[in-house]
Order: C-alpha cells, then structure tokens, then sequence
C-alpha cells in the first residue's frame, strides 16, 4: 500500500470507526458564552498569532476532534467536520455531552467556503488538520479568527491533545475548564501506569489492519503517545521505518516486525476475524503466545478522537486487556 493510500486509509479508515465539565451552551447569538475577562485573548498559531476579540457565539469546529473537544467544554459548534464519520451529530458515545442543537455536518480534508461562511462564524476551530497553506488561506477569506496548528513544527493532524485542549479553552474563554480536564485525564493516565508495573519498558507494535493492507504506527501519532503514557516503549524495528506519516505501511511479507512484547491491531473497514484469521498474522511469535490484542471496533474511533473524552474511555476499556495478554 503507497504511503498516501495508507494516510489516507488511516485518516478516513479509523475515523469512520472513533469526564468533562460544566454544560453543553448554545451557541446562538442569545447564548451564554465563556468567561468575558479572559478576553480580548491571543493564541500563537503556526500561521501566526490570531486574536480573538470577544466571547465566540458561533463557533465552526474544522480539526479532527476539534467539535468533541469544544463541546467537552461546554460550548456547542454551529458547524463541526465529522472526522469519526459518526453520522448524526458527529460526537462519540463516550462523550457525556451531548448537543441540544445539532450542528451543520461539513465537510473535513475539503473544505466547503460557501457552507462555512452561510454559518456566519465568530471563530473558525482548525488546531489538527493537514495545516497546509492552502487550507489556510481559504479559511482566512472569512474574515473571522481561524485557531490553526498550534506551531509549523506540528506535524499534520498530529497536534496533540495536550495543545487542542489548550488552545480551545482559550479561544473559548473556557481555560479553567480545559485546566480540570487536563489534570483529570494525567491523573488518569499515571494511576492506569502505577497500577500496572508491567508495562513500563514493554514493547509494544500498534498497528492497523484497513481494507488496503497492512500498517503500522510510530512515535508522534496519538496511538503511540498513549502507550507511551503508559509506560510502553514503541517497536524500535517499527520505529525504524519512520518517516513523514504517522504510521508506514507493512507488507504481509513482514508481519514479523508486528512481534513484539505487546502487540496491538485495530480493524479498520474490516472485521477482527480477518486480523486473528490470517495465517501469516498467526505466526507472529507475540501473537502465536497470545500476546495480542484486536479490540473491538467500539474502541477504535474513541482512541482515534485523541481528544481527552476519547482518550478517557480508551482508557477504562483497553488497559484491562493490555494487562491480561501480557500475562500469557
């Protein structure tokens, strides 16, 4: 598989599969909005400083996980880009909140300007994207705040949670509730890594079987940040093939390099069996111990949000089964 097929695959592959505070605000313009004092405030974008002059009533979410992320915080976008390819309203069902007004569904890696602008949006939310010039420049003809890649060295859709969250609570006027959130999912991640002694300095292959083939992911990609925070160390073998992407494409030839003390694959526009039924995957010296994980595709799109609800639930439902193959 090429590596823009494999990016793309991943990209909408796993998207079509993926505790917060306060409540869901409408945003309208009789709306209540975030803290006023915390504005006028500047966000450093990799497309420069951007200044957001007064609480945002209609707010378009564009990022990958960017709408989940604002609505986590209490704030309802009036347009939002299905990244999950959930349908619907476009939220996962680990999120808490819900909306009371579904927003416009819009489009993601192609922006419509024409259905964006019919929105008459205050703020445009595009922290993880391909944070290409071009996309940039089309979303600047608003006129209104565009909230980018936190920097140029933020690789595409690699922004990480940490910054998302950030950067929206203040765009938002929402920093204290972006604050609390942040601590609960830390807190999260260190008990998780505590409780489980096991984990640390384990190696670990997360991979991914789509409709194209095989793949892989490296260090960078929200995957791996997550077993990182685990105490897990990436595949040095799989590390070595690292290159733009944040994953690389393995040839059934090499499911050898899925070895490892811990080896993960989701199924992406796939079902589990035909992972655990190939042949060439049963030989894999992890997998024939049963040293393996295929979670479920309930599971897949809440890692993939890499927001901190999706990365919350990814939590509670995967450590347990990370704990007991490595056991075996």
């Amino acid at each position: 598989m090429s590596r823009s097929r494999s990016l793309l695959s991943i990209v909408l592959g796993l998207l079509t599969l993926l505790a917060a505070c306060g409540s869901p605000v409408a945003q309208g313009p009789a709306s209540a909005a975030g803290d006023a004092t915390a504005f006028p405030v500047t966000i450093t974008t990799a497309f420069g400083d951007v200044t957001i002059p007064a609480p945002p009533r209609r707010v378009v979410a564009l990022g990958w996980g960017d709408a989940e992320t604002a609505v986590a915080l209490g704030v309802e976008p009036v347009g939002a880009a299905d990244w999950l390819a959930l349908r619907g309203d476009g939220l996962g069902p680990w999120m808490k909140q819900r909306y009371t007004t579904p927003p416009k569904i819009l489009g993601n890696l192609e922006v419509e300007l024409e259905q964006v602008a019919a929105l008459n949006p205050d703020l445009i939310l595009d922290t993880r994207s391909s944070g290409e010039q071009v996309r940039q420049d089309k979303l600047a003809q608003l006129g209104v705040p565009v909230v980018a890649l936190p920097s140029p060295a933020a690789a595409r859709y690699l922004t990480r949670w940490e910054d998302q969250l950030d950067m929206i609570g203040r765009a938002l006027g929402r920093s204290t509730q972006a604050a609390a959130l942040k601590t609960e999912l830390d807190a999260k991640f260190a008990q998780a890594a505590a409780a489980h002694p096991g984990f640390r300095g384990a190696s670990v292959v997360v991979g991914a079987r789509t409709s194209t083939g095989w793949g892989a992911y490296v260090e960078g990609s929200s995957r791996i940040n997550f077993m990182l925070r685990l105490g897990f160390v990436n595949s040095p073998a799989v590390q070595a093939l690292a290159a733009k992407n944040f994953s690389v494409p393995i040839s059934p030839e090499r499911l050898d390099l899925y070895d490892a003390d811990l080896t993960i694959v989701f199924p992406i526009e796939v079902s589990p069996e035909t992972i655990t039924g190939d042949p060439l995957f049963q030989k894999v010296p992890s997998v024939a111990a049963g040293r393996v994980v295929v979670p479920d595709r309930s599971v897949a799109p809440a890692l993939a949000s890499a927001t901190a609800p999706g990365l919350s639930y990814a939590l509670d439902a995967t450590v347990p089964l990370f704990a007991a193959a490595l056991k075996r």
